[in-house]
């Protein structure tokens, strides 16, 4: 139980992190490499401090790593932080395709067995009347 609380947690960590578009667009840049804070500010039509309170989210959650060296510091990806994110999305999919696969195959067994309303296995068709007809 605890255990399930902390991954809980984890992912709420990740998914808020990822929620926001200025930090999405963040972890976008430091897709092609490490970068300095300055350097991840300057495009961003914020100022700088913001894109610091945003870089704290995003190391809180475990997406980037940080380091400093002298005055600079230097922000990089941690793609094991999205490893909970995708972990949880799969478990949903997974599920998802299991129930979608058990109802295919029964509607691909009624159809088979004949269980359709004409006894034919198929849909019924409509009668003159249900068409309009008199």
């Amino acid at each position: 139980m605890l255990l399930d609380m902390v991954a809980t947690t984890s992912v709420d960590h990740v998914f808020h992190a990822l929620g926001d578009p200025t930090r999405r667009a963040l972890l976008a840049r430091l897709g092609g490499g490490p970068m300095s804070v300055t350097d991840l500010a300057r495009p961003l039509d914020i100022s700088l401090a913001a894109v610091v309170q945003h870089l704290q989210v995003l190391e809180h959650s475990g997406v980037i790593r940080t380091t400093k060296v002298g005055r600079v510091r230097t922000c990089r990806l941690e793609p094991r932080g999205l490893d909970v994110a995708a972990r949880w999305i799969d478990e949903r999919r997974q599920l998802w395709e299991r129930r979608l696969d058990r109802l295919g195959e029964l509607l691909a067994a009624e159809e088979t067995a004949g269980d359709g309303p004409d006894g034919r296995g198929g849909p019924a068709k409509p009668s003159h009347r249900e068409e309009g007809e008199s």
